[in-house]
């Protein structure tokens, strides 16, 4: 059972920075693109960053200059390190990871539960 699980979020002072971690754990065989994305009430989740196997990233306009993506694949793990934080960047942020459980299984789109960054003005 593959398990993704982030910490990091909690309530920041506009213009302050946070970091986000999203560790996967379980039966893994192989990591390949892995993502951030957000979602505020009642709108649709939306992409932040994105890291693929190699570390090339992408990264929604709103966010880029601001936030870094990176992955450390020793540690399974995949990071975004979020500065000059804005009232509209208070969401909840979900990391996502397409796993592969053995070499031949084939890789699989897991999402963490989530972990709620408050921005205050």
């Amino acid at each position: 059972q593959v398990q993704l699980v982030e910490s990091g979020g909690g309530l920041v002072q506009a213009g302050g920075s946070l970091t986000l971690s999203c560790s996967a754990s379980g039966s893994i065989f192989s990591l390949d693109d892995c993502g951030w994305y957000r979602q505020a009430p009642g709108k649709q989740r939306e992409l932040v960053a994105g890291i693929t196997a190699v570390s090339s990233t992408n990264y929604a306009d709103s966010v880029k200059g601001r936030f870094t993506i990176s992955r450390d694949n020793a540690k399974n793990t995949v990071y975004l390190q979020m500065n000059t934080l804005k009232s509209e960047d208070n969401d909840v942020y979900y990391c996502t990871a397409d796993i592969a459980i053995s070499s031949g299984s084939g890789y699989y789109a897991y999402w963490g539960q989530g972990t709620q960054v408050t921005v205050s003005s």
